[in-house]
């Protein structure tokens, strides 16, 4: 059976490098173009949770200001008019309202008066120094500013605006806590008197109780209408303080990513948002690692491709290399016996020769010469053959010790012409379909570079023997062997060993390459087991089902 037809050397070249340096050139191009998209987008992305949570805060601070005009509503509806207020009307109110912590109302007729939570200023020593601290600064303030605060109220209450709220921090015990102050003018509609009031929303209600229930309420309501992400979370901060004042439900500590100053009831804080479970400058990060981890995953691919081609142009190189020693080696094998057939061709045609031995002589060489020429065409075309994949073995039931004994009695004259010593172990084997061609090739190969790479000790061993299983053919020399690190190249082809011996003998370098190509044919291999200037062994291993094994290496 044919074997495939392989790819020739240009094409797998080309293929080589499509796969090593084009292809990931242009997924280093795809991927980079698409990594630009991504950071376009994610700048977008991070944008729009930006101008999201901005607004969602915006509105988030208006319903939390409603809110704290509401509690304001209450009260005032229920405030006394200038020169009414006394200690009684103010307790009544103030125990109505108990997130109310100081109320207080001045007129410059009554002058000034303010009550507090009466439970808190008997039990709490804090909260009576805060109590007093108001009534100090308020008193001051309001003889002071008395006329001109009352005229920007009433320009405030005519546009709309009823309170004039005042934030502050103040020292309660050994805590500080947020007030939050409404102040609105108060007339009496019928003396058209006009007095400065004020209500003081608690600040532990306001930390407790009115903000963290304000901005879970927000949030429901934001995420209910779709406003925001239902990871989102918010707090409440002072200014000058990282640390929150006061956070809604499911905050899980850091820093607000998007932020805004409040204004009106809550002046003086900062109302803060954030996704939950990460922060923007963790997307970033984020971000950061995945585009390094993928321009060190691209350049690693792109540096594995520009290894891989130079690894390939580099075999290439050499084998062009090979193949340029092999035309001159086979150029020189070629000629050597053409020069020797027509030396003594044409000394015999001249008729020079006077005795029947030398006839005889120069007839002999002739024929050695072209059974020389003749097994190194066939050498070449074999080669020629396998590397096109058209290379085609005859498998027929063989006497295998008959086929190497008729094959070394052929090359006998040859081996004792060069003074070489021939002893044959053939043992007693079972048939095998083989090719009788290819098996006699691949001993006159062994044979022939035993003769070529030996020097003093001039022994040549074949042997034929059974085991386990398997048919083994050995050749034996105690030539110059082979180096260990090379042992492994030697049946590539056109490789030749570096021992200068070698290369100052003539050869095409494909001998042992055909040997291994034929062995695997048949379904065995070929071994070799050599010392440095020791000799060589070679094994050409065939499995006693080689009819089986042949046609399977065949086709593959």
């Amino acid at each position: 059976m044919k074997a495939k037809r392989p790819r020739n050397a240009r094409t797998r070249m080309m293929l080589i490098l499509e796969l090593a340096v084009i292809l990931p050139a242009a997924t280093l191009v795809i991927l980079s173009a698409r990594h630009l998209q991504t950071i376009q987008r994610d700048k977008q992305v991070e944008a729009a949770i930006q101008r999201d949570f901005s607004q969602v805060l915006a509105i988030s601070e208006k319903h939390i200001n409603q809110k704290a005009y509401e509690l304001a509503d209450d009260v005032r509806k229920e405030f006394p008019g200038p020169g009414g207020a006394c200690s009684e009307t103010l307790d009544r109110i103030i125990g109505a309202h108990p997130y109310v912590a100081h109320l207080m109302l001045y007129d410059p007729e009554n002058g000034f008066v303010m009550r507090s939570q009466p439970y808190r200023l008997k039990n709490d020593s804090g909260f009576r120094e805060e109590a007093e601290h108001i009534s100090r600064s308020m008193d001051a303030w309001w003889k002071l500013e008395y006329d001109d605060f009352s005229k920007k109220l009433e320009k405030m209450e005519e546009k709309g605006m009823p309170y004039y709220f005042e934030g502050e921090w103040v020292q309660r015990g050994d805590k500080h806590v947020y007030l939050s102050t409404a102040l609105f003018l108060k007339t009496d509609k019928e003396t058209g008197q006009r007095a400065i009031a004020g209500i003081t929303l608690d600040g532990d209600y306001l930390r407790e109780q009115f903000l963290p229930q304000a901005l879970d309420q927000v949030m429901s309501r934001n995420v209910a209408e779709a406003q925001t992400d239902k990871n989102a979370v918010m707090m409440i901060r002072a200014k000058g303080d990282s640390s929150p004042f006061v956070s809604g439900t499911g905050w899980d500590g850091g820093e607000a990513e998007v932020e805004r100053n409040m204004e009106g009831p809550f002046s003086g804080l900062i109302l803060g948002m954030k996704l939950r479970g990460t922060t923007l400058a963790a997307l970033g990060q984020h971000f950061m690692h995945t585009s390094f981890l993928t321009l060190g995953g691209l350049s690693f691919l792109l540096a594995g491709g520009i290894f891989l081609t130079y690894r390939n142009v580099s075999k290439e190189m050499a084998l062009a290399r090979l193949k340029s020693d092999f035309v001159s080696n086979v150029s020189h094998e070629l000629r050597t016996p053409l020069a020797l057939i027509r030396l003594y061709a044409e000394t015999l045609e001249l008729g020079r020769l006077t005795s029947a031995n030398k006839h005889q002589e120069y007839y002999c060489i002739i024929r050695q010469e072209s059974e020389r020429l003749t097994a190194l065409i066939n050498n070449i075309l074999d080669f020629s053959r396998i590397e096109a994949g058209r290379k085609e073995y005859d498998y027929r039931e063989t006497d295998l010790p008959e086929l190497v004994r008729n094959t070394l009695e052929s090359y006998r004259y040859q081996i004792e012409q060069h003074g070489f010593i021939l002893e044959e172990k053939i043992g007693d084997v079972p048939s095998l379909r083989v090719d009788r061609e290819a098996v006699a090739r691949s001993l006159v190969n062994l044979v022939n570079n035993a003769l070529k790479y030996s020097q003093d000790r001039k022994y040549i061993g074949v042997n034929l023997y059974r085991e386990n299983g398997s048919v083994k053919l050995e050749v034996i020399d105690h030539g110059i062997g082979i180096p260990p690190n090379e042992q492994h190249k030697i049946f590539e082809k056109f490789y030749r060993v570096g021992d200068p011996l070698v290369h100052n003998t003539k050869g095409s370098g494909l001998g042992l390459s055909l040997v291994q190509h034929i062995a695997r044919a048949h379904g065995g291999d070929v071994a070799v087991d050599s010392t440095p200037g020791a000799g060589s062994k070679f094994t050409i291993t065939l499995p006693l089902n080689s009819a089986e094994s042949s046609g399977k290496a065949a086709s593959a």
